[in-house]
């Protein structure tokens, strides 16, 4: 092991546990509550020859949940299963309605929730008068009043002592969990659980959940596992993006928004029959489709971003705008707000009209609705901010850091001043910090950053929340040579000199305007990641630039 490696380490509090997390070591899946009950249901649709409905969501989390619930259900013996996603626009955030009459007209036994369900009791009422049972498996914040549900699955209830690393678990988490309970209780085989964990590593890394000790030994042999994976629909995807390096930059950043941009602009079933497909030419065209979908809600996102800038934010403390934009993209314009000018942001539109009629049915055709996305950091806790604006929301829930809104338009600018007024009554210190880039370690030395130093530094991934990949700051480096690049010179290469002339290339894509300008002469502060370039079978070490001061 390298001395700055050590140091890195060191600086960051990295135990043996968590460098090299061992398998048979996790977290007890018995720690989870109402596992016994759930396991005890299961047994039941088995023995039974039951038939259960896999109810999900339609993000990343709840696509690969819903993956791995059926995988799971499957190796316990449950031949009849299907599997139900809601539509981002017609159904919105929880359970839908229409999972009741699904659920009748194919007489269904038992409904098993993965991704949500906490906060859904009026609709597990119903499922529950015609004797359908529901078992929920969730990790979003739930209230002091739970369903009435044969088990409640989710390490975020007010009720049980749960530990920590179980609290950070995402929906796939939670489903991987119950998968480990059911190997315990002998109803699946030890050892093709394994097999799910390529699923867990997509929903934690594209959930940002923070990586704890059960999340690293989740996603650390998830990559394992990923890279020998038997999806042919993550065969294919992978062979479309050319990922060569599967890591938590390539998951978050690449394959993520690709499962993602069907539920926002379609449907997440495609992305759902993407994971599930078999059949490799099937799996290449849903690969394809799903990467041009990305595309078009890129150029939506980029749209919508030039207006509000052209239109102005405000001044207030939290950041609350609407406009006539694609809904499946609102999500992605708060927290690039949010981004840009360090302050928590909702992006709001109108719903359409057929949408509005599944929210309240007894509204007029005249009246507007609006659905939204909240973003936040630092101490200013989402989840408990629509508490706080309960009276005014047609619904709503969700993250301390990221949530789902619903309500009519002419309650819209009481909603900002009720966001706002709890805003300043936290009277919460500068939350600025949260967002500042920090350094690992500062390097005067450019030597010091080798290629034996990258490899180490393979070693921390998956890269995710609470495991960023390492930043170095370079200390007053010479900038030698300054170029521009790209089709619309939108990027910007670097040689620059540390003290005794040892150089380095940097790379910054997409660089912001003002720094496009920079010309050689000069030093400057330089925060940058470690990227290895390989060229014609020689190996180079690249710096990736974050920030230059």
């Amino acid at each position: 092991m390298s001395k700055i490696f050590r140091e890195l380490l060191e600086r960051r509090g990295i135990t043996e546990d968590f460098l090299y997390p061992k398998y048979e070591k996790g977290c007890q899946a018995k720690l989870l509550p109402d596992l016994a009950p759930a396991i005890a249901r299961i047994k039941r649709a088995i023995d039974s020859h039951q038939k259960v409905l896999i109810y999900g969501d339609y993000d990343v989390d709840g696509v690969t949940a819903s993956t791995a619930m059926y995988d799971t259900l499957k190796l316990a013996g449950i031949s009849d299963i299907e599997i139900m996603l809601p539509n981002r626009f017609s159904d919105g955030y929880g359970m839908s309605n229409k999972i009741i009459p699904r659920a009748l007209e194919n007489k269904i036994d038992l409904v098993v929730t993965v991704d949500c369900g906490s906060r859904n009791h009026e609709i597990i009422s119903k499922l529950t008068e015609h004797n359908i049972d529901t078992i929920i498996t969730d990790h979003h914040e739930c209230g002091t009043d739970l369903p009435v549900a044969v088990a409640i699955l989710n390490p975020k209830r007010k009720d049980q002592d749960v530990p920590q690393e179980l609290k950070d678990l995402a929906g796939v988490g939670v489903v991987f969990k119950l998968a480990e309970g059911l190997v315990e209780a002998g109803l699946i085989p030890e050892g093709q659980e394994k097999w799910l964990l390529d699923l867990v590593l997509i929903g934690t890394i594209c959930d940002s959940m923070p990586m704890s000790l059960e999340n690293r030994r989740l996603c650390y042999y998830g990559l394992k596992v990923i890279n020998k994976t038997r999806r042919a629909g993550l065969k294919e995807l992978f062979a479309l993006t050319k990922i060569r390096h599967l890591g938590g930059d390539t998951i978050g950043f690449q394959i993520g928004p690709r499962l993602n941009a069907a539920g926002r602009l379609e449907s997440a079933e495609l992305a759902l029959e993407l994971l599930m497909a078999k059949s490799r030419p099937r799996a290449a065209q849903l690969a394809l489709k799903l990467d041009n979908l990305n595309k078009a809600r890129r150029e939506k996102q980029d749209s919508a971003l030039a207006e509000i800038e052209q239109n102005g934010i405000g001044k207030s403390p939290v950041i609350v705008t609407q406009g006539d934009w694609h809904e499946g993209v609102l999500g992605i314009i708060a927290g690039r707000l949010t981004e840009s000018y360090h302050r928590p942001a909702f992006a709001l539109a109108p719903c359409q009209k057929d949408e509005k009629k599944n929210i309240e049915p007894d509204i007029s055709d005249s009246e507007i609705i609006l659905k939204g996305s909240g973003r936040s950091f630092g101490d200013f806790n989402l989840a408990k901010a629509l508490d706080h604006c309960q009276d005014l929301l047609l619904g709503g829930g969700g993250h301390a850091e990221a949530c789902g809104v619903t309500l009519q338009e002419k309650k819209f600018t009481s909603f900002c001043e009720r966001l706002n007024d709890y805003y300043r009554s936290l009277k919460l210190a500068d939350q600025k910090h949260y967002l500042d880039l920090k350094a690992d370690l500062e390097i005067i030395d450019l030597p010091k950053l080798s290629l034996e130093l990258i490899t180490e530094i393979k070693q921390l991934e998956p890269f995710s929340a609470n495991n960023t990949e390492p930043i170095f700051l370079l200390r007053n480096m010479r900038i030698v040579e300054a170029s521009r690049l790209g089709d619309r010179q939108q990027h910007l290469r670097l040689l620059v000199w540390d003290q005794n002339g040892e150089n380095m290339k940097l790379m910054w894509f997409y660089a912001p305007e003002k720094y496009l300008k920079l010309t050689s002469g000069g030093t400057a502060n330089i925060w940058i990641t470690l990227n290895e370039n390989e060229f014609r079978g020689t190996r180079s070490i690249e710096g990736r630039i974050l920030k230059i001061a």
